[in-house]
C-alpha cells in the first residue's frame, strides 16, 4: 500500500497571534515566526515600551511587518485561528471575549488544564464563552503538560498495573533566574522559619492538581484527592549566588513541594519539584541534574531520566522553549478540534512539524 500525501503548498497555514512577550512568550512568537504552516497575524503586548515595535524585534528576528498592540480589539480584527494566550495571571474578561469571537485559544496558563478541577466561575464563563464563538481552549506547556500528562500516559501504555508514578522534577536555581528572582521572590537565604510559603505552596498545588487528575482519569484510576506540602533545606556552607549575594549556611538553600494524587488512600501519582542553589545541604536529599526523573511501579517498572543539557543559547531562552514549543505544536490540533474545553484526552497526540 502506498501513502498519498497532499503537497506541501496544499497545508493549510493557520493564522495566528501572540498574546504576551515574557520569556515563554516571546520564545513562542519565535517559533510562530519560523514555522512553515503558521503565519503571524497579530501581537498583544502590555508593556508600553513594546507597543509600536515590529514583532521580530521582539523575539530576537528579523523584522516581520507585524506591529505589537496593546488593543484587543486589534487583535480580534485580524482575525487569527488562534490566539497564543502565555501572560502572567489570567484576566478573564479578555479569555472569554476571544473565545467569544471565535478565536480559539493555546495556553500555558495552569487554570485551563482539566475541566474537572477548574475553578468554577472559570469554568463556566469559559465554557459558554466557547459554545457562543464555536472556539476551543486547550492548556498546556512542559511542567504541568508534558512531564505530567504526556510522558505518564505514553509510559503506561505497556502497563496493566501501576502502583505508583512519582515524578521528580530538578532545577538548579541560580542558573536561570535573577539573585532578586532568588532571594526576593523565592525566598531562598531567610532563616528557617518552620513554616513553607503558603502562597507557593497554594500555586503549585492548584497547577498540578488540574494535570495529574487529568492523567489518572485517563488512565482509569480517578484520584479520590489531591495533597500538597512543602519542605525546606539548609546549607552547609556559604553559597555565592553573584558578585555580593551569598546565601549563607545555614539559612534555606533548597526547596521540595510535593502535589500528591490519593487514591483509595494511597499515592497513586506524585510530582516532586526539587529546586534548590546547592546540594550540600542539611538533609538528604537526592538531586539531579536540571531535568525530570519519572519513576513508574507496576506491572512493567521503569525509570526514565530527562535531562535538559545546555545548548548555546541563553538558559532562560532555552527553558522557556520547553514549554512554548508544546503549546506551539499543539495549534493545528486545537484549530480542527471539537468546541469547548479541550485536554489532552480530547486531542490526538501532539507531534511536531519540523523545519
Amino acid at each position: 500500500m502506498t501513502l498519498q500525501y497532499a503537497p506541501n503548498e496544499q497545508i493549510q497555514v493557520l493564522r495566528v497571534a501572540q498574546w504576551a512577550t515574557g520569556k515563554v512568550g516571546a520564545r513562542s512568537l519565535r517559533a510562530i515566526i519560523q514555522h512553515s504552516q503558521l503565519e503571524l497575524v497579530g501581537l498583544y503586548v502590555h508593556s508600553a515600551n513594546k507597543a509600536g515595535k515590529d514583532a521580530g524585534e521582539l523575539c530576537g528576528l528579523a523584522p516581520v511587518g507585524i506591529k505589537a498592540t496593546q488593543s484587543i480589539d486589534d487583535i480580534i480584527a485580524a482575525k487569527p485561528d488562534c490566539l497564543m494566550y502565555m501572560q502572567e495571571g489570567v484576566v478573564l474578561d479578555d479569555v472569554c471575549k476571544i473565545l467569544e469571537s471565535g478565536i480559539n485559544i493555546v495556553t500555558t496558563r495552569g487554570e485551563f488544564f482539566n475541566p474537572d478541577f477548574m475553578d468554577k466561575t472559570i469554568l463556566e464563563r469559559t465554557a459558554a464563552a466557547c459554545l457562543k464563538g464555536g472556539s476551543t481552549i486547550h492548556a498546556t506547556g512542559s511542567s504541568p503538560g508534558f512531564i505530567t500528562e504526556a510522558i505518564p500516559l505514553a509510559l503506561c501504555s505497556v502497563s496493566r498495573r501501576l502502583d505508583c508514578l512519582t515524578i521528580d522534577e530538578y532545577a538548579y536555581i541560580p542558573e536561570s533566574c535573577s539573585p532578586e528572582m532568588v532571594f526576593d521572590v523565592m525566598g531562598y537565604g531567610r532563616q528557617d522559619s518552620g513554616e513553607f510559603d503558603a502562597n507557593l505552596l497554594n500555586h503549585m498545588s492548584q497547577c498540578f492538581e488540574q494535570s495529574l487528575s487529568l492523567t489518572a482519569k485517563a488512565l482509569g484510576l480517578a484520584l479520590d484527592r489531591v495533597e500538597a506540602f512543602g519542605e525546606t533545606a539548609n546549607a552547609k556552607e556559604r553559597i555565592k549566588i553573584a558578585d555580593n549575594a551569598y546565601i549563607e549556611a545555614g539559612t534555606i538553600a533548597a526547596q521540595r513541594i510535593t502535589v500528591a494524587g490519593i487514591r483509595n488512600d494511597k499515592t497513586i501519582l506524585k510530582f516532586r519539584a526539587n529546586w534548590y542553589c546547592a546540594t550540600e545541604l542539611d538533609r538528604p536529599w537526592e538531586l539531579g541534574e536540571t531535568g525530570w526523573r519519572v519513576n513508574v511501579e507496576g506491572d512493567t517498572p521503569l525509570d526514565v531520566t530527562l535531562r535538559m543539557p545546555r545548548n548555546n543559547e541563553p538558559v532562560a531562552e532555552q527553558m522557556g522553549g520547553y514549554t512554548a514549543h508544546r503549546a506551539v505544536n499543539a495549534i493545528a490540533s486545537v484549530c480542527r478540534a471539537e468546541p469547548g474545553i479541550a485536554t489532552i484526552v480530547d486531542l490526538p497526540q501532539i507531534i511536531a512539524t519540523l523545519s
